[in-house]
């Protein structure tokens, strides 16, 4: 089987995760919430931003998305190897 440009689409399917945070934490995010809403005139909900806050904050960090892209190329890599044209 030939290679599509476009590679396989990754598992979309959310993924529920629940945590138990400190009651500053939890102020904390009640009060970005309030600053959104100001900011952009649109309420969202703090488990609404939370997903979002993550997201960023892996995407922001360097050093892990150079560990995290390596692992990932080298996984392709070892994929590309087992496959048969």
């Amino acid at each position: 089987m030939g290679q599509l440009k476009l590679p396989r689409l990754p598992e979309r399917t959310p993924v529920k995760v629940t945590l138990s945070i400190p009651p500053d934490l939890n102020d904390a995010l009640t009060d970005y919430a309030e600053l959104y809403a100001t900011t952009y005139g649109r309420q969202e909900a703090v488990a609404e931003l939370i997903p979002a806050m993550l997201s960023l904050f892996l995407e922001s960090d360097r050093e892990f998305v150079k560990i995290r892209r390596n692992k990932h190329s080298k996984v392709i890599a070892d994929q590309s190897k087992g496959a048969t044209l």
